[in-house]
């Protein structure tokens, strides 16, 4: 590893025991690769680096015990910073860092911090305090931890609060949807009633109807059946004028046949035959008894007189 962050300088070469310095170094990044390698070495100085920022995997040095990050141009710390739990002694004197991350309460082994000449935010510079002897660094390690402890538990509360209310909303929507699926199948139930209703309506109107048209085909059938037994006698009238005008045609003709045979016995040659002769004989008897009853009549209506 070089200056600069150039490679070919050997970490062995620095490490004594298990302290590393790499301070002076002019680092513009930290060889977590390496450093992660050697785990032994537990006490770590990169102060009076060009250190911008950590990377993320920074932290996962969690073997370091005593962490020196002073006069550096640290911005910030990682998120995840409080992974460093075995972290007992850390110095960030002369950077740029105006928070900490709230992970830093996690760091529960911490037992010495200088955070002095940062632009700190005021309220963590107020808990911090100065650092300008033993006894003031412990207790600014004390009281920023339980700033940062105070911190994370407003967070945590806060992001329950969020997630209860997250939580109250997922249920007022579920009841919401619940009561507007109640309510869609209240909907269709009384649709489906209410079709089913029209549909038996319908089938008793078609019923009554179908009744309603056999009655009258019924009736219809009734009437119609009378006229024709009623009409029976009424052709019997019709027929006896029938046979009666055949009667009186008959007669008539048997009369035309008669006065026929009488003419021709009366008047042409045919008088001396015997047919004649007895068709004569029985003429002159019918008008002699017709004169006889016309005598009688009148001897009759003489009397009475």
């Amino acid at each position: 590893m070089s200056r600069g962050g150039g490679k070919g300088l050997s970490l062995k070469d620095k490490l004594d025991g298990n302290e590393l310095d790499l301070s002076l170094c002019d680092l513009n990044e930290v060889p977590v690769r390496e450093l992660a390698a050697l785990p032994k070495a537990t006490i770590l100085d990169l102060s009076c680096n060009n250190l911008i920022s950590l990377p993320s995997d920074f932290c996962s040095l969690m073997h370091l015990v005593k962490l020196d990050l002073s006069k550096n141009r640290l911005q910030q710390l990682p998120l995840d910073f409080g992974r460093l739990i075995n972290l007992q002694h850390l110095d960030l004197l002369n950077n740029r860092l105006v928070t900490l991350p709230v992970s830093f309460a996690q760091l529960k082994n911490l037992k010495w911090l200088d955070l002095k000449d940062n632009p700190l935010d005021p309220v963590l510079a107020k808990v911090a305090g100065d650092c300008l002897d033993e006894k003031q660094c412990k207790q600014a390690a004390v009281k920023v931890l339980q700033h940062m402890k105070a911190i994370q538990s407003e967070q945590d509360r806060q992001r329950q609060q969020k997630l209860q209310a997250e939580r109250e909303m997922e249920k007022k929507r579920e009841a919401e949807q619940r009561a507007k699926e109640a309510q869609e199948r209240e909907l269709r139930k009384r649709e489906k009633a209410e079709e089913k209703e029209r549909r038996r309506r319908e089938y008793d109107a078609q019923k009554a109807a179908k009744q309603e048209m056999e009655k009258k085909t019924k009736k219809e059938t009734v009437h119609t059946r009378k006229p024709a037994s009623s009409s029976r006698p009424a052709q019997r009238p019709r027929h006896k004028l029938s046979w009666s005008r055949s009667v009186l045609r008959v007669l008539l003709f048997v009369l035309f046949c008669i006065l026929c045979t009488l003419a021709a016995c009366k008047l042409t040659e045919l008088q001396h035959q015997p047919l004649c002769v007895s068709v004569n004989t029985l003429y002159e008897d019918v008008v002699a008894a017709l004169q006889n009853h016309k005598t009688l009549q009148n001897m009759l209506q003489h009397n009475s007189k």
